[in-house]
């Protein structure tokens, strides 16, 4: 399916929030999704992974997640510098002002022409999929999709600790989880951690783990598994499809 792209402003906060939009092109409405980059923004390799979600029949909406603390528009470079930047713009970040941009991309789906208001889920990848699984506690939110989302047991995602754990019992859909065995930022411990909490809060979830190291799904890295990205995929489209298109 071809696709669309733009770029609108949200203001949040009194902060200017680009979010980049990728939308089918056929005419129709489509669910939309709330799709969150890892800390390096939206740089070609996520925007990539955005279109080609679009491409198969969602509105999808990635914003800046670092907007109050980088100029519009920029991209954090994948490299031991840009960890640093964006690792800091993250500690820098309240946990609330992460909550209140996922709020304003969800009223924006809900309010754009080319989206079913009530088919609206969240993907994201590493702390991006943290975010998502915080979506996922928005009562608008009917699917979450996390890609190696980090930080959930510790509750390091921004400025203070974040209790994401402890509100597990606030999601109401469905979650899937993206894993990588080598990955050494979500270790096999943290992993069980995770899926206990979900099981002990009765979250519906399903998971998978591959054989890769964490942001395997990136194809501008050194970490880049295309087959194992490639089967995730399958997964995560054959979730959306189940959850949002019937």
């Amino acid at each position: 399916m071809q696709i669309i792209k733009r770029n609108i402003e949200l203001r949040v906060d009194d902060s200017l929030m680009r979010v980049y939009v990728a939308s089918p092109k056929p005419a129709g409405k489509y669910p939309g999704i709330v799709f969150y980059s890892d800390i390096y923004q939206l740089g070609d390799a996520i925007i990539r992974l955005v279109n080609y979600l679009a491409g198969f029949g969602y509105v999808v909406a990635a914003p800046e997640i670092f907007h109050r603390i980088e100029p519009v528009g920029s991209v954090i470079e994948p490299n031991d510098i840009g960890r640093m930047r964006g690792n800091d713009d993250a500690r820098r970040t309240l946990i609330s002002e992460y909550d209140s941009d996922t709020r304003a991309v969800i009223d924006f789906l809900k309010n754009d022409n080319l989206v079913i208001s009530d088919k609206i889920g969240t993907l994201g990848f590493c702390i991006g999929g943290h975010l998502a699984v915080r979506a996922a506690f928005e009562n608008q939110i009917n699917a979450c999709v996390a890609c190696y989302p980090t930080g959930i047991p510790s509750g390091k995602l921004g400025k203070g600790v974040a209790d994401t754990i402890h509100r597990f019992d606030e999601i109401k859909e469905e979650i899937l989880l993206i894993f990588g065995t080598k990955d050494p930022h979500i270790s096999e411990h943290d992993r069980h951690t995770i899926i206990n909490a979900l099981e002990n809060a009765k979250v519906h979830h399903q998971f998978f783990c591959y054989d890769a190291e964490h942001t395997f799904m990136r194809d501008d890295g050194y970490r880049y598994d295309p087959m194992a990205a490639t089967s995730a995929w399958e997964q995560i489209i054959a979730f959306l499809e189940r959850k949002l298109r019937r």
